[in-house]
């Protein structure tokens, strides 16, 4: 058994809200180039598939409100603050070789047209190793961030009433419109429209570029992009799920989809969700790359990781409250639970480290060597962009001439 694909998921000093406070963070780095870098190099030598750098459009917050205000947003023991996630890809890019970089976006105050050439840009900095992962923006206090929408002042989970399914499903139909006016986008431009004639003068083949006017209840866009096709073709697209809308979300508009199941029987569970929704929206091409979704805090000595995390539980007054199943244990364990979950119909795996960069380092020294021991993961890279690391093929291009 062999192609194990596995990732990292980076977000500020990990993903407990106290991780900050451990011996191993480094909170003076967060908002410096060098920590970012210094991450993904980690994650390379590791020869992850990729690296997902999280995103918001608030402050980080455990707990608000649509109008922001309660007691957990309002804490100042937890990292607040963050820097853009596309443009730490455009800095990591140049300072890596083979990792893919996959920044989130929230779609739901953003602009598509903006965010097709950004990542497009990407993928040239990168030389074809840019991913994306659209998000649906789940808390309604943002929107004054922007001024021009207004939601209900519902309380979280505000998704779980009456009216919170309705804006979900709303919301979720705009993200679909969304990352269709991407990908088109990206094709807007055929391969080669560039020219670049000197003798002749002819810089661009006009008849190679194309409006996509797409019209929508969410979105008219001409077209065509500023940005020439990217190197992929079309970068990776990705979604966390963990229902029927967002299922069918990723079904109808990614490559790949991280779920988060809580044991084996769950991680079927997900993966015939999964397919469901693939049937449901008539999905064609390629299926979904699975990936499951953990938070992971490791060490080679048993029950230190437990201890750490038990300390952190305290510095921050709460067990963790996590979406993902929450790991802890030696590299060894982590191999047997990845492996045993994998034979339920899984890709591979999303890693969150609980603190970065320790349990970063604990994946791509502790557990990457455990897993090439078994003969599931791989000893080099075997290709160069992030699509050929997930054996995706360059799809082709919707507008060109057959």
């Amino acid at each position: 058994m062999t192609g194990l694909h596995l990732s990292a998921a980076l977000n500020d000093a990990g993903w407990h809200p106290a991780a900050w406070r451990d011996p191993g963070a480094r909170p003076a780095g967060l908002f410096t180039a060098r920590y970012w870098t210094d991450l993904a190099a980690e994650a390379e030598r590791g020869l992850l598939d990729f690296v997902t750098i999280d995103d918001s459009l608030g402050l980080q917050s455990s707990g608000s409100t649509a109008s922001g205000s309660t007691a957990s947003g309002d804490r100042t023991d937890q990292v607040r603050g963050r820097m853009d996630a596309v443009l730490v890809a455009a800095r990591i890019a140049p300072a890596t070789e083979r990792i893919g970089l996959v920044p989130t976006t929230i779609t739901t105050h953003t602009e598509p047209f903006h965010v097709a050439i950004g990542i497009a840009s990407l993928d040239y900095a990168s030389q074809g190793r840019a991913g994306w992962q659209p998000r649906v923006g789940d808390r309604l206090s943002d929107a004054a961030h922007f001024g021009r929408r207004a939601f209900p002042d519902l309380d979280r989970p505000w998704f779980a009433t009456a009216e919170g399914a309705a804006l979900g499903a709303e919301l979720f139909g705009e993200a679909g419109d969304f990352v269709e006016v991407v990908r088109r986008l990206w094709d807007s431009w055929e391969d080669r429209a560039e020219i670049r004639d000197v003798a002749t003068g002819r810089f661009l083949d006009r008849g190679k570029l194309h409006c996509i006017d797409f019209e929508g209840p969410h979105f008219s866009v001409r077209g065509p992009s500023i940005t020439p096709r990217p190197p992929q073709g079309q970068p990776l697209v990705t979604a966390l799920a963990h229902d029927v809308l967002s299922y069918e979300f990723a079904a109808r508009g990614a490559d790949v989809v991280f779920v988060t199941p809580r044991s084996r029987a769950d991680a079927v569970t997900a993966v015939a969700r999964v397919r469901e929704a693939e049937r449901a929206v008539r999905r064609p091409g390629e299926p979904l790359r699975i990936l499951a979704d953990l938070v992971v805090f490791l060490d080679e000595v048993p029950g230190a990781a437990a201890s750490r995390k038990a300390r952190l539980d305290d510095l921050d007054g709460a067990p963790l409250n996590s979406d993902a199943e929450v790991f802890t244990g030696t590299p060894g364990e982590l191999a047997d639970l990845l492996l045993d979950w994998r034979n339920a119909g899984l890709d591979g795996f999303r890693l969150r480290p609980g603190v970065l960069p320790s349990d970063l380092a604990g994946i791509t020294r502790g557990l990457v060597p455990v897993l090439r021991e078994r003969g599931v993961f791989r000893t080099g890279y075997q290709a160069a962009t992030l699509r050929g690391h997930l054996g995706l093929a360059r799809p082709a291009n919707r507008y060109a001439a057959t």
